[in-house]
């Protein structure tokens, strides 16, 4: 991830004012930031029968990932939008036929990289002649989503 992403995921996080829920993916807890109130705790109590637990260092409320749906509908109802960070990873598709291929005409989503090179190496779960695929490296990915207008 670039320096600037980072900054600007940083500045998003760090932000009061538009709640951010931050998936960090199976067996970590889901993280929140909220607009501050005193009625916080009780607010995200009422979601589940586990306490939110408030990390004092680090600023944030250690929620289960179990509460992630339900918790994005309650902070566009409260709140109007919603900030929220989880990881990604993009797929590529290529196939073997295209690494069989000669002469220039590649149509397939690799554009060519792979075209005619005999093996496109690495970690490809082929699925047939016409498809392979397999998984890029894990990137941050920020979204803010809005309640719709009733």
């Amino acid at each position: 991830m670039s320096e600037g992403a980072e900054d600007q995921l940083r500045q998003i996080w760090n932000q009061g004012t538009i709640p951010v829920l931050y998936r960090r993916g199976p067996g970590n807890p889901l993280l929140a930031r909220l607009p501050y109130a005193l009625t916080n705790r009780p607010w995200l109590g009422s979601f589940g029968r586990k306490n939110p637990e408030w990390d004092v260092k680090a600023k944030h409320w250690e929620l289960p990932q179990a509460w992630f749906n339900n918790l994005v509908h309650a902070c566009l109802d409260k709140f109007g939008s919603l900030y929220i960070i989880q990881p990604y990873r993009e797929q590529e598709k290529c196939a073997p036929a295209c690494w069989a291929a000669q002469g220039e005409e590649c149509q397939c989503s690799c554009m060519g990289v792979n075209h005619g090179a005999s093996s496109a190496g690495g970690d490809w779960k082929v699925i047939s002649d016409a498809f392979a695929t397999r998984w890029g490296e894990r990137h941050l990915a920020c979204r803010l989503l809005t309640r719709k207008p009733t």
